[in-house]
């Protein structure tokens, strides 16, 4: 492997980074996501030192919407 292709590997990477960053921030502004993690099934352990949280309806819910936007994409690139 050449020093090119891992130049350009990290560059890739450097820029996938920043726009993940960036679509972070911006998720973060969209009120319905705020409540990511506090929906009714996600469970909540508190103690007098520690505190723990299994988002368990979050995860579900976010795992059908990726899997629906995965599905779109992958059909739009197969035509």
């Amino acid at each position: 492997m050449d020093l090119n292709t891992v130049g350009r590997t990290v560059a890739l990477l450097g820029i996938a980074l920043v726009i993940l960053g960036g679509l972070l921030v911006l998720f973060s502004r969209i009120p319905v996501l705020k409540h990511l993690g506090h929906l009714p099934g996600d469970i909540h352990l508190r103690g007098e030192n520690y505190s723990c949280v299994f988002p368990i309806v979050s995860m579900i819910i976010f795992s059908i919407l990726l899997s629906l936007a995965l599905n779109i994409i992958l059909r739009i690139v197969n035509r």
